[in-house]
């Protein structure tokens, strides 16, 4: 392999990631333009393989550089190297994103069935209405022949008093009593106060 020649002498060493670190947690915005430069690629890389949205993956990484800059005082170079540690804050970055992610689909989707179930109060009607019904149904089958045909005819039918006495062939004022009989015995046998 052939050595690389530089016109004008060897290239000048730039400082390393973990000097780069400690320069910018004095706060050197020209080291960490370099730094950027040395590490936005690879943790672009390593969000975008974790995130697999191109948008979500250059928020992340754009918020991982950010902590970078702010917290470059607490890279403890004994510890590991600045690459390492970088990219430690990167991935731990990229999964919260997911974990957030993955809460709020849980949430839209168990506020999706909430919507879909009915109402409380839709349902304790419904069952009181059942109820009434079948209580009626069952107060009705107490009348006489006579009371019930005149009841439903009437409330049930919607008609009046005269045609109910038409349909059954009956004086329209034994027709009335039929019905307030009928009326007080269904009032009795539900329950209901006079």
């Amino acid at each position: 392999m052939r050595e690389p020649v530089y016109i004008g002498g060897p290239a000048a060493r730039g400082p390393d990631l973990e000097e780069l670190l400690q320069m910018v947690a004095r706060g050197d915005q020209n080291a960490f333009g370099a730094l950027y430069d040395a590490v936005s690629g690879p943790v672009l890389g390593l969000t975008r393989s974790l995130l697999r949205d191109p948008a979500q993956a250059e928020e992340v990484t754009q918020e991982v550089l950010v902590e970078v800059w702010r917290s470059a005082a607490r890279f403890e170079p004994g510890r590991g190297s600045a690459m390492a540690w970088i990219m430690t804050v990167a991935h731990r970055r990229a999964v919260d994103r997911v974990r957030s992610a993955q809460a709020a689909s849980g949430r839209e989707e168990r506020a999706a069935l909430l919507s879909r179930t009915p109402a409380f109060d839709e349902v304790t009607e419904q069952v009181e209405a059942r109820l009434e019904r079948e209580q009626v149904r069952r107060c009705m089958r107490t009348l006489t022949e006579l009371q019930r045909q005149s009841v439903t005819l009437a409330y049930y039918r919607g008609r009046s008093y005269r045609e109910v006495a038409e349909l059954l062939s009956l004086p329209l004022g034994t027709v009335k009593t039929r019905l307030r009989d009928g009326l007080i015995r269904l009032r009795d046998c539900m329950g209901v106060g006079a």
